[in-house]
């Protein structure tokens, strides 16, 4: 049976599983680490570093390391989100040229879906080696509540990274299918997931039979540990600024500090009530003595600063709740997902507002990829028996008059499915009408997404109201959107199948892919290449320091002299093959260095 990898491509870490006889299982990065950093970073020599190596030196590069990119994917430069984002990054955001989102780093613009391909790749590498064959295949994980366009743009950056995508499914649902694997239970499941930069709450109905069915989801794509974190910020560098008369904002690597300080004691406050935040030289004033950050943070001082943001997670629990026409005591269990559910403010909301202790028996950072397996597995083998039932997240439909939007789908429709509507023309001898398919839940068109349009032409002139069109919207189980108009008078039809945007042409796509390949080409290359050169390096240096002793004992004689010429040659060509980082060079003169090693050690350890 053919591998596919679940992936839970996070905001702040990145988990990617696999189903290995029959069971799920987390495959752990080169460090041995479950969970990798969502973090790219680009160094002074130009060196892409991913994960935990990008992390560890993100303070001394700010500037050029990139994380929580998946907060600003398929979003449009317009976004609100993306203007909270520029003033906040420590690394250069600009405005793409197609009015989407673009990334600077060292001099070069990437886009987002490029930068969350580095990451794809660097999981695809370590999984193959962790597998001992390679992968190609792929199921990865988004937010419920991602629209159209983000998903897409997830599914180009898998693309990027070498990836069949075979399919994208909603975190709080894989987490869900974790949950339920092996498992013969009927239970109304509530998902609660908060992660580093998104918050999902889905209904899900589980059946004895395999059978996993979503009733509601809801959620909030700018909702997340990032925000949590950037409270703390808010509480350092406004108490710093009041102490001290500096802002702290205006300087990019004490920015990164304090982000790294804040997620620190975020964590550790959820272990004990009170952490020192302590920041030696976190700047130099303008009278160039350097000023030190020193505050205690209490959990409840933290708890009071994000107090709004859990309220907002409540909120839309309230909400997905009526959406799916339930009380709360009909949720039998709650699995609470993502890192930001261990803080003991977010656990006790949970339970105040369910009524009940919610589930501990998921690990909140793996749940997701191992669904994402799970659901793969399930995919490629047909003998398991397993029905996943989702739902369309955001409401479907066209603009009307008036800059109206007119919904034709409801969002929480479980997919597949199709609904048609009439209208009329809206002006005298109209004889051609534009359908702009949205997305949405606002009920003024322009503040919902414009998912593609076409024109029905042809119409009978006539006065307004008297020309019918019908409007026949469908979604498949891939999720892919279909619309049709229909002059009913005459029969004639126009049709659109949606395709998302990334912002991304097919060509950009495709040219990324081959950087993409290249680099991995030349990371190989350069992997086999220092292998080679740190053998070759132990030759030159035990040969070198051997050299006076030999020159001592044999250059009286002609073949002594001679030999020596030879030996100061081959030491010559290694390391310009070194300089030139030619792995095949190297490669040439290791033979001939390990003769001379191998003679030089003869003539030193015989008697004289």
């Amino acid at each position: 049976m053919e591998r596919v990898l679940g992936i839970d491509l996070g905001t702040t870490n990145t988990c990617v599983a696999i189903v290995e006889d029959g069971v799920p299982t987390v495959i752990p990065n080169r460090g041995g680490y479950k969970t990798t950093p969502s973090m790219v970073a680009i160094t002074e020599a130009g060196k892409r570093l991913v994960g935990h190596i990008a992390k560890r030196q993100a303070i001394t590069n700010a500037e050029n390391t990139v994380y929580a990119a998946k907060r600003l994917i398929g979003r449009k430069w317009t976004s609100p989100q993306v203007k909270n984002a520029v003033s906040t990054a420590s690394y250069k955001i600009v405005e793409g040229p197609h009015g989407d989102v673009r990334i600077v780093l060292r001099d070069k613009t990437y886009s987002v879906p490029e930068m969350s391909a580095m990451i794809l790749q660097e999981v695809k590498l370590f999984a193959e080696d962790y597998l001992n064959e390679p992968v190609t295949k792929a199921v990865i994980t988004v937010p419920a509540y991602f629209n159209d366009n983000q998903r897409q743009a997830t599914k180009d950056a898998g693309t990027i990274a070498g990836l069949d995508v075979i399919r994208i499914i909603n975190e709080p649902t894989a987490a869900a299918l974790a949950y339920g694997f092996g498992k013969n239970v009927d239970k109304v499941l509530a998902v609660f997931d908060l992660g580093g930069g998104t918050f999902d709450i889905s209904i899900l109905e589980i059946s004895s039979g395999g059978v996993f069915k979503v009733i509601a989801t809801a959620g909030d794509t700018f909702l997340g540990g990032e925000d949590f974190d950037g409270r703390i910020i808010d509480w350092l560098v406004d108490g710093f600024k009041e102490q001290n008369g500096v802002d702290l904002r205006q300087d990019r690597m004490a920015l990164q500090r304090l982000k790294d300080a804040a997620e620190k004691a975020k964590c550790e406050l959820s272990g004990v009530t009170e952490t020192e935040i302590n920041l030696p030289f976190i700047i130099s004033s303008g009278r160039n003595d350097a000023l030190h950050l020193q505050r205690a943070l209490s959990r409840a001082t933290l708890e009071q600063l994000c107090e709004d943001l859990i309220e907002r997670c409540v909120e839309i629990c309230r909400q997905t709740l009526e959406d799916a026409r339930l009380d709360k005591d009909e949720i039998e269990e709650v699995v609470l997902v993502g890192g930001m559910t261990r803080m003991p403010a977010v656990q006790e909301a949970v339970t105040k507002f369910f009524a009940r202790e919610p589930c501990k028996g998921v690990h909140p950072d793996e749940v997701v990829g191992l669904g994402a397996a799970v659901q793969g597995a399930a995919l490629v083998d047909e003998s398991r028996e397993m029905i996943l039932l989702d739902v369309t997240p955001h409401a479907l439909g066209i603009m009307t008059a008036g800059s109206k939007f007119e919904e034709l789908i409801p969002k929480n429709t479980t997919v597949p499915t199709s609904r048609s509507k009439i209208f009329t023309t809206s002006r005298d001898n109209q004889t051609a009408v534009k359908i702009l398919v949205m997305q949405g839940e606002s009920e003024q068109a322009n503040e919902n997404e414009l998912l593609g349009e076409f024109i029905l032409t042809g119409l009978r002139r006539a006065p307004k109201g008297q020309v019918e069109i019908e409007v026949n919207f469908e979604i498949n189980s891939d999720g892919i959107v279909s619309v049709s108009a229909k002059d009913l008078e005459t029969g004639q039809a126009q049709s659109i199948q949606v395709t998302a945007s990334s912002g991304l042409t097919k060509d950009e796509v495709k040219s990324m892919m081959d950087k993409a390949k290249d680099f991995l080409v030349q990371s190989k290359e350069s992997d086999e290449f220092e292998g080679v050169r740190q053998e070759a390096e132990k030759l030159v240096t035990d040969i070198e320091k051997m050299f006076p002793q030999v020159e001592s004992v044999v250059a009286s004689s002609d073949f002594g002299r001679e030999a020596l010429s030879k030996a100061r040659g081959i030491l010559q060509k290694t390391r310009e093959a070194m300089d030139k980082k030619d792995a095949n060079s190297v490669k040439e003169q290791m033979e001939a260095l390990s003769r001379t090693h191998r003679m030089f050690k003869g003539v030193v350890s015989r008697p004289h």
